[in-house]
């Protein structure tokens, strides 16, 4: 596995575009954009996503989907979520047959409630197939900083590929089987940033979002119990480890769009001056949709929905959520 493609040119592909060149891969990075993508090319730079960092000229900028997959080892889907299934309709026709693919995608698709995986071999067919999650701002990991994540897969000999081809420098790897677990935990703790930026924004202190975040993992795992999910991986990297990350760090896009809520703007107005994908936002709608199929009680996720899409004020949904009855810490939410 040396012959790598990167499907999108955000930030988390670019980053990863570079790193493997480090790790000594040939590196193709595409995107559906031609135009942006010639736009890199010129500047060698991702100036919307990753501004100031140069992209080593062994990172190969590639517009045709047929060029890109030619001869790759493996595919690194990291477009957001709902972007997934477009994209690799596109790339389908010129599909290498058997390429194992990690979806670096951190949400659940909102038609199907599908995870990334899922909806890879959806599209695909049955290729083999893994995630790469956890704690990994791209801004941090782009400029080597200390970063551990992990590879979850249910076909082992490719956590062990992947593992031995991302593992190096500053970028420690570990492996996981529990594929549903691992996505399920990318893809909620943006749910619950949410509510911490909300928190954030109302200019509520450390308490509360600790609370939040403490009964927010709990949401988590009480759905992954449903889905079949292990519970070690809810206290792991992908659990525990994004969710800190994610809900504290100035990078988080989805806690500061809960930031602004609390602060009073609409979620029309945020969206339209954000150049990133705050994953969160679409997938509360899928969280909800799984909540309700899997009867399982999820107080957190339900009033972000209600914030995002029905209009809620942030204070009366913190105020609602205080106000339910008390329950012991190990029985719902």
């Amino acid at each position: 596995m040396r012959n790598i493609c990167i499907l999108g040119t955000g930030g988390w592909g670019t980053a990863l575009a570079i790193h493997l060149r480090d790790r000594g891969c040939a590196v193709k990075l595409w995107g559906r954009s031609s135009d942006y993508v010639r736009a890199m090319m010129e500047t060698r730079e991702n100036a919307k996503y990753l501004p100031g960092i140069k992209l080593p000229p062994e990172v190969h900028l590639v517009t045709d989907a047929a060029e890109a997959l030619d001869g790759v080892q493996l595919v690194v889907e990291a477009v957001p979520t709902q972007f997934i299934r477009p994209t690799l309709k596109h790339v389908r026709p010129v599909y290498p047959e058997g390429v194992p693919v990690l979806s670096g995608s951190k949400g659940i698709e909102n038609r199907t409630l599908f995870r990334g995986s899922q909806v890879i071999r959806d599209v695909l067919g049955n290729v083999p197939v893994g995630a790469i999650s956890g704690p990994s701002h791209c801004e941090e990991v782009v400029r080597g900083r200390p970063t551990s994540v992990v590879i979850a897969s249910e076909d082992r000999t490719l956590t062990r590929q992947a593992q031995k081809l991302f593992n190096g420098g500053n970028f420690r790897v570990y492996t996981n089987s529990d594929l549903i677990g691992v996505e399920l935990c990318g893809a909620v703790k943006n749910v619950i940033a949410i509510a911490a930026g909300i928190c954030d924004g109302l200019g509520y202190g450390d308490n509360t979002k600790a609370a939040v975040l403490t009964r927010g993992l709990a949401e988590i795992a009480r759905l992954g119990k449903a889905l079949g999910a292990r519970p070690q991986t809810f206290a792991g990297l992908a659990g525990v480890g994004d969710l800190y990350t994610t809900c504290a760090s100035p990078y988080g896009r989805n806690r500061a769009v809960g930031e602004r809520l609390g602060r009073g703007e609409s979620l029309e107005e945020i969206r339209s001056s954000m150049e990133q994908v705050a994953e969160g936002v679409d997938t509360t709608r899928s969280v909800r949709g799984l909540a309700a199929r899997c009867r399982v009680e999820m107080a957190i996720c339900q009033e972000v929905y209600r914030v995002l899409f029905q209009h809620k004020s942030p204070a009366r949904a913190v105020r609602d959520l205080m106000r339910r009855e008390p329950k012991d810490e190990h029985e719902g939410s």
